[in-house]
């Protein structure tokens, strides 16, 4: 995974959020309100921006780099 953190869109940080807590691409879904396709992408655009192999990976990154606390909902 890459050192530097990469800039995130609001969107993105969410979805990390989200999926760091343990909730599925579904549940992620439901959430904010968009398809399981769509979080896909994100979780797609996500690995590419950090290097993330798998969901696991991103899931420690967002620990790593302070991306698990509260963040407000669009």
């Amino acid at each position: 995974m890459n050192a530097e953190a990469p800039a995130l869109t609001g969107r993105e940080q969410q979805v990390l959020h989200l999926l760091s807590s343990g909730d599925t691409i579904s549940s992620i879904a439901r959430q904010l309100r968009l398809s399981p396709h769509t979080v896909d992408t994100y979780l797609r655009r996500l690995r590419t921006k950090t290097g993330a192999a798998n969901r696991t990976q991103l899931a420690v990154y967002a620990v790593r780099h302070g991306l698990t606390g509260h963040l407000a909902q669009s």
